[in-house]
């Protein structure tokens, strides 16, 4: 029988098959799952601003757009502190990491300008190409030739418009760095616009916490996300750039303009969160020391892994196959996942393990201990 929802079926069906069906499961076993670094989520601080500010009167939601009554002086309160933080001109914050990218990319790239995106880039950051009005190339990842020939490439072919070279700081299911000191020198060269996502590296890396990118803030021709939903323990993203691209974004952004702003009290736990790293700078160096432990024990086991961050990503290929060793540890009450196309290439499913100050060394050796019985059926055989 023919129904408005065959289309839909068939697709779920197919999905299915490949072992691509993804589903709600609970938030069960050692964390080793999400993207909560510094422990900051559930962090008494951030509980007891949270208390004081609704005891102030600060209210749940804003009510409106920031341009009617939605702005709040807790928003203003965060977009001064985070500027004066990150040691950039101003910062705007917006309601998460997916609609901050789209918006800037929807936003300041113009008719005649050119994207140039990593190929491994978020999501968010392709959907605002796409939706965006400059025309975009992907450069090959981490190939800084790649991106000169591309820019070169385009120029020669007429381009006349302004280059926006656009990258991860930390690549969200690799785990490897961008080469940020020689796309600065690019951009320069090519007088081009830089955008850098942080959604990884804020509150981890840098110094206090400022990110890979703050040796570098306060250019003109930079433009940063650094997202309060991973590390700062709370939601949101805060758009770090110029007087001037600010101005043009609260002018002309319509993601920024046409929906309700953030909830006030999220603009009070990113601003204690801010107040955090640089108050408590031991969870950055606790976190730091457990990823370098983390991957000695890997060495250990042999197991090395292709990233030296906090995201390790432990590759199989298979989707059936990954999704098997994912519920294994599950089973073994360790929260990993698995992660299969479209979010990693095609043949690269892998495990996606995250290292936060939820856990301990020893969480982690027995983490381990169970991955390669697990995967290979032997013992790490490592001293304990």
């Amino acid at each position: 029988m023919n129904t408005p929802l065959n289309g839909y079926v068939a697709a779920l069906e197919a999905l299915k098959e490949d072992d691509r069906l993804r589903g709600f499961k609970p938030r069960t076993g050692t964390d080793f799952a999400s993207n909560d670094y510094l422990a900051l989520a559930s962090a008494p601080r951030m509980k007891k601003a949270l208390c004081t500010a609704l005891d102030a009167g600060t209210p749940i939601g804003a009510g409106g757009s920031r341009l009617l009554r939605g702005n709040c002086e807790e928003h203003e309160a965060l977009e001064a502190e985070a500027a004066r933080f990150f040691r950039t001109q101003t910062a705007l914050f917006f309601g998460g990491g997916y609609i901050a990218n789209f918006a800037v990319l929807t936003t300041l790239p113009q008719q005649g300008d050119l994207l140039v995106l990593d190929s491994l880039v978020h999501a968010s950051i392709h959907e605002g190409a796409r939706a965006g009005r400059a025309e975009f190339r992907i450069s090959t990842h981490n190939d800084l030739q790649s991106v000169e020939d591309t820019i070169g490439d385009w120029r020669a072919r007429g381009g006349k418009g302004r280059v926006w070279i656009v990258v991860e700081s930390l690549y969200s299911m690799d785990g490897d760095f961008a080469p940020l000191k020689d796309l600065v020198a690019i951009a320069e060269r090519c007088e081009a616009f830089l955008v850098v996502d942080e959604a990884h590296a804020t509150g981890v890396y840098g110094e206090q916490g400022r990110g890979l990118t703050a040796p570098y803030e306060g250019r003109e021709n930079l433009l940063v996300i650094h997202t309060c939903g991973k590390a700062l323990g709370a939601a949101g993203a805060l758009v770090t750039a110029s007087g001037v691209l600010r101005d043009f974004m609260v002018n002309r952004c319509r993601p920024f303009i046409f929906a309700t702003a953030p909830s006030p009290l999220m603009a009070v736990a990113v601003r204690e969160a801010i107040l955090i790293l640089q108050e408590e700078p031991e969870r950055q160096r606790r976190l730091i020391d457990l990823v370098n432990f983390t991957h000695r024990q890997l060495v250990v086991c042999g197991r090395a892994s292709s990233s030296n961050s906090q995201i390790i990503p432990y590759v199989v290929g298979d989707n059936a196959r990954t999704m098997r060793l994912a519920s294994a540890l599950q089973a073994r009450g360790f929260d990993i996942r698995g992660i299969r196309p479209p979010t990693v290439p095609v043949g690269t499913a892998r495990l996606r393990i995250s290292l936060t100050l939820n856990v301990g060394q020893d969480d982690v050796s027995d983490m381990i201990d169970a991955l390669v019985e697990e995967t290979w059926g032997v013992q790490c055989g490592r001293a304990r």
